[in-house]
């Protein structure tokens, strides 16, 4: 019993001092050891949360071979925080602290920080609008034309969805818009283009993210599909030097343009990847400017998992 108490007493220091100083796999391996859980269960105690996550995953992060990126993750690793009895945002901290500069190609990008906060207040304002990320819609099309204006600011953004429902009685879109640092999404405004009208609109400052309802004008059942446009006019933050997108799973086609101010124009453009917020970019691709409107383009036949964008360099 003696060594079974030293052994309790070495767990727990040795968590609260992961908790303290990180990294986050350190910390969530620490806290499942202090707790005596195998992982097995800890998966068990996630889908009561109801979150679903795998055990291999659930290795991996506290491996450090992944991290948790997507919002479905976010919301495990918070659930985790009241599973593992663990401080409130003690392991998000960790996620939040970890690598926001990590070298030269994520110098001009939004921080690992920044996007794992985003993640959070994106969680409350989709629950605000009685919402999930995923909304009862698969992605079949979308084609996102970005404008970048005169003073190399992310003027706006105009979608053209094509989407099919999985469940019965889907009626609405959520659009979720993340401005560039700095933004005022308050300033911001949504339009609602063809087969849409605006509904509730819900945003967060300090993070510039923002989400609106497109309301059809029909309820989809099970199988039917729906076309529909609409845009986001923003221009309220500075000069803009990418632009991402997420996709938390795979399939559909994507395709990304992104047009420039005719009398401002950047010197080099290129296409990139990622795994996740958290991991290095690749698929690095020069891409250049042409077309009347001078923009530039990709196009995924069938998207993966992870982030797309496209960066460009003003000088």
């Amino acid at each position: 019993m003696r060594h079974g108490t030293q052994y309790a007493d070495v767990a727990t220091a040795e968590l609260e001092t992961a908790l303290h100083g990180g990294p986050f796999h350190v910390a969530l391996r620490a806290a499942i050891a202090a707790r005596g859980l195998p992982l097995q269960r800890v998966q068990h105690h996630l889908t009561r949360y109801g979150v679903k996550v795998g055990v291999t995953s659930l290795s991996y992060w506290q491996q450090g071979a992944r991290r948790p990126q997507r919002p479905e993750s976010l919301r495990a690793v918070r659930a985790l925080e009241e599973i593992l009895k663990l401080p409130d945002e003690s392991l998000i901290r960790l996620l939040a602290e970890a690598d926001d500069h990590s070298g030269p190609e994520r110098s001009s990008a939004r921080s690992y920080r920044s996007l794992v906060e985003a993640s959070g207040i994106l969680e409350k304002l989709l629950a605000e609008l009685g919402s999930t990320l995923d909304g009862g819609l698969h992605t079949l099309g979308h084609h996102e034309c970005v404008r970048i204006g005169t003073r190399r600011e992310l003027l706006g953004r105009d979608s053209h969805h094509i989407v099919r429902a999985h469940k019965d009685g889907i009626d609405r879109y959520v659009a979720v818009h993340h401005g560039d640092p700095g933004c005022a999404p308050e300033r911001m405004t949504v339009r609602a283009l063809e087969n849409c009208h605006t509904g509730r609109v819900r945003w967060h400052h300090d993070t510039g993210v923002l989400v609106a309802e497109l309301l059809f004008d029909t309820r989809l059942r099970t199988g039917d599909t729906h076309l529909f446009r609409y845009g986001v006019e923003d221009g309220t933050a500075g000069a803009s030097s990418e632009y991402v997108r997420g996709f938390s799973v795979s399939g559909g086609q994507y395709a990304l343009e992104v047009r420039f101010a005719e009398d401002t124009l950047p010197v080099r453009c290129h296409r990139f990847t990622q795994h996740s917020a958290a991991a290095p970019r690749s698929g690095r691709q020069e891409l250049t400017l042409s077309g009347r409107h001078r923009s530039v383009h990709v196009v995924e036949p069938r998207v993966r998992s992870g982030i797309l964008g496209i960066g460009w360099d003003w000088e």
